[in-house]
């Protein structure tokens, strides 16, 4: 049987400032020793859930509960976690030993070295204690962070936009750092970020957030390959996104037109309603596509969703080549392609055929925006 004491467990929380909803009534729950990620653009609402579980900010309904304990109404000390902020809010005065030991210190408990020591060693900066905070790096500084609301030993660990200062190398390594700690403490930690990589890297469960509401919640893997909504589609990752007509239903597949092209969909992975003459959009990520000179066309094996279109756009990046193709689809269709052969004669102004697995391809409901989430991306980029 499952041990639910560490549970954090949201039921019909929300909060409202005045005619504005932050958060509308939400239920969620967390299970214990998961690593949680609220993921979302600015104003999504992630924070302020975060807030709310560790008791700084007042719901306007609802309920939090950690375990069996209601702990809706207790002030944030008397609750069983600690927040680790962006702003990581060390004592300079203190060097790295003092700084953690401070929660232990103000407990009254005198005999810490021992504790101080194993949660420097944890978090790999043994040899870093009696240095100050502004000798250290800002993901050593992190890691102090962390080491000092970890050796409260609390039920949960909040996590609100914790890598947001660092450069791209540091936060990277801080991801895996953070999933690693995590893994040996066992305690819950959650994570608001906005950060798409980030959540994926080190999330065992994703809540993608999305004006006030959680729009779909799985493990990385689920949300990638299976979004529901528009929003996650563009959000997470890249997704070209076709309008199509439902031709036909054969078994287990769903046949659409497109254009000038009959498409294959499985009927499992599509989440809007399917029926004949009925509009749907039809999804495929960038790096499932093949992309084959027109030239070639007959080498393409039988049975794959293919398109034609005329290449726009070529930028290598190193580990891929990205392409846009327009097609009669899709103005602008997303290629990346590994850079394992590369064609020299797929360059732009030449005629290709876009095509790849059948089973690859998830199907929308129509009367969803297109392009939501897109925005979202390109705010938190220019953030």
């Amino acid at each position: 049987m499952t041990d639910t004491n560490g549970d954090v467990r949201l039921s019909g929380i929300s909060k409202t400032y005045g005619s504005f909803t932050a958060v509308h009534p939400l239920d969620l729950t967390v299970p214990q020793g998961s690593f949680f990620a609220l993921l979302g653009a600015s104003g999504c609402g992630k924070t302020t859930t975060l807030r709310m579980i560790a008791g700084l900010e007042e719901p306007t309904t609802g309920t939090v509960s950690l375990g069996d304990q209601d702990v809706t109404a207790l002030p944030p000390y008397k609750r069983p976690v600690n927040t680790v902020f962006q702003s990581y809010a060390l004592f300079p005065h203190l060097d790295v030993f003092e700084n953690v030991a401070f929660g232990l210190r103000r407990r009254g408990i005198k005999s810490v070295k021992k504790q101080v020591e194993e949660m420097l060693d944890l978090v790999q900066l043994g040899e870093q204690a009696r240095k100050k905070p502004h000798q250290l790096s800002g993901g050593q500084q992190q890691r102090v962070a962390v080491a000092r609301a970890l050796i409260n030993h609390p039920k949960v660990l909040l996590l609100d936009e914790p890598l947001g200062a660092l450069d791209l190398k540091l936060r990277r390594q801080m991801q895996l750092e953070l999933k690693r700690i995590q893994t040996e403490v066992g305690i819950t930690f959650i994570h608001v970020t906005h950060d798409q990589e980030e959540a994926m890297t080190m999330a065992d469960t994703v809540a993608v957030m999305n004006a006030g509401r959680v729009e779909q919640l799985g493990s990385p893997a689920e949300l990638y390959e299976n979004p529901q909504s528009t929003f996650v589609a563009n959000f997470l990752g890249t997704s070209n996104l076709i309008k199509a007509e439902v031709d036909a239903k054969s078994g287990d597949e769903i046949v659409v037109k497109a254009a000038d092209s009959k498409l294959l969909l499985p009927a499992a992975r599509c989440s809007a309603p399917a029926s004949t003459g009925g509009k749907v959009l039809v999804g495929i990520r960038p790096e499932k596509i093949s992309l084959t000179h027109a030239d070639d066309a007959g080498s393409i094996p039988d049975g794959r969703n293919r398109i034609t279109g005329t290449i726009a756009d070529t930028s290598f990046i190193g580990v891929s080549t990205q392409y846009v193709v327009d097609t009669p689809v899709c103005d602008e269709f997303a290629v990346y392609a590994q850079n394992i052969e590369r064609d020299a004669r797929l360059v732009p102004g030449a005629e290709v055929v876009l095509h790849w697995s059948p089973a690859h391809t998830f199907g929308l409901d129509a009367a969803q925006d297109i392009d939501a989430g897109i925005e979202s991306v390109e705010e938190e980029a220019a953030a």
